[in-house]
């Protein structure tokens, strides 16, 4: 995929605040790829499965009024998956698979470098995620990333999961301004399709596998990886 930005002088106008999705877009999954596929009899294929699983649970979770921690419902999804494959996981077993493989992700390569890039260039990083509050907290302590961000935001205290749009109009007033003001950065085309219906700006990293959502508005950035992204960030006003 292309590394894009619009030509529109507006929208070269810097967001007050950039929010980050943190699973994929800033975190390397491998190692939970290898812990799931471990557990699903080596099918290591089956992560995409299984983390499809999740976000559905989690948006059905959500749209029936209900509220489960993010990663029990990613425990559930595995044990569902396992099934599938004929094998058993208790749901003990499964939430201690999941706390222990989500809670030490490394972050990807360019990261680090690009964030200091940002908050060189002045900007203000929040990190915005369906994970518990205790569960970012751990992740980025394990990744080292703590440092680089203003704040961090998890949904729990919305009691919906992203991408309900209460969700990101939450983030918006949690830090005090508009809509039009945010930027979402993320790696999943549902999360930056919600984060521009919810009125927000969005840049799109487009890590493998993941593809932007064709029937949503289209997106002010487009790039491979973060540092790409924040290239075109730099230039803003």
């Amino acid at each position: 995929m292309t590394d894009t930005s619009k030509n529109n002088i507006s929208e070269k106008i810097r967001p007050k605040v950039l929010f980050f999705d943190v699973n994929e877009t800033l975190l390397d999954l491998t190692v939970v790829k290898k812990q799931v596929g471990k557990v699903l009899g080596g099918r290591e294929d089956l992560l995409p499965l299984w983390f499809t699983t999740m976000l559905q649970y989690s948006l059905v979770t959500s749209a029936s009024g209900q509220y489960q921690a993010f990663g029990h419902i990613g425990a559930a999804a595995l044990q569902m998956v396992a099934a599938n494959q004929d094998i058993t996981i208790t749901e003990k077993e499964a939430r201690t698979i999941i706390a222990e493989s989500m809670g030490n992700l490394p972050p990807h390569p360019e990261v680090k470098e690009a964030l200091t890039a940002l908050r060189n260039a002045g900007y203000t990083l929040v990190a915005f995620t369906n994970s518990s509050k205790d569960g970012l907290k751990k992740q980025f302590e394990s990744a080292g990333l703590t440092e680089y961000f203003d704040g961090l935001l998890s949904v729990e205290e919305t009691g919906k999961f992203k991408p309900f749009t209460d969700t990101y109009t939450w983030g918006a007033k949690k830090m005090g301004i508009r809509p039009e003001e945010c930027m979402l950065i993320a790696a999943h085309g549902w999360d930056v399709a919600g984060a521009l219906w919810a009125g927000w700006r969005a840049a799109f990293i487009s890590r493998p596998g993941q593809q932007s959502y064709p029937l949503a508005p289209k997106t002010e950035i487009v790039a491979s990886d973060l540092k790409k992204a924040v290239d075109i960030l730099v230039t803003y006003n």
